[in-house]
């Protein structure tokens, strides 16, 4: 799946990704992601650059849940994918981030990267699915180089979450429909 392709190209050196998997390679759970847990119809964004992809987002519309193969698949393939250790440091940050999400009906950009950042191609894929969705957005931004992208296309911090064990920091953000 050429999406989750670029997003592991795009976090090889993200904070929180480095954190989960240390020296494993997190490919494998970007494709398990893209096919089991973030996978709405239509929610996956690609950007080219000539015949190149060069980023990429994954988009939960409001109150969207996967189907129950989906749910049922998830586990075992992520068991499949990642190291215990890994497992175990995905599962305390999946929960960290589902305490901060809010309650309302929300579209979730669960994750938007770039192979070569400071291009534009983050901005390129807000720009492109912003406009066509009705109501509010949230993320959380595992790198706090990124939280000004994201200021810019009308989001602001809510709060910050930090993992255990000197972990690194995510930024919630909010942008209001």
């Amino acid at each position: 799946m050429l999406v989750a392709d670029v997003l592991a190209q795009a976090f090889v050196e993200d904070p929180v990704v480095r954190w989960i998997f240390r020296d494993e390679d997190a490919g494998r759970y970007f494709r398990v992601a893209a096919r089991h847990e973030h996978c709405s119809p239509d929610a996956a964004d690609l950007r080219v650059e000539g015949d190149r992809a060069v980023g990429a987002a994954l988009w939960d519309p409001p109150s969207f849940r996967p189907s129950l193969i989906h749910r049922v698949l998830l586990v075992p393939a992520l068991l499949t994918a990642m190291r215990p250790s890994a497992a175990g440091r995905g599962s305390i940050a999946t929960r960290l981030m589902q305490q901060h999400r809010p309650k309302q009906p929300h579209w979730y950009l669960a994750q938007l990267g770039a192979i070569e950042p400071g291009r534009g191609h983050g901005s390129a894929l807000l720009q492109y699915r912003l406009p066509s969705i009705t109501g509010p957005a949230y993320l959380e931004s595992s790198n706090v180089r990124n939280v000004p992208l994201y200021e810019r296309h009308g989001f602001v911090v809510t709060g910050e979450m930090t993992l255990p064990d000197d972990g690194p920091t995510l930024w919630a953000m909010w942008r209001d429909g």
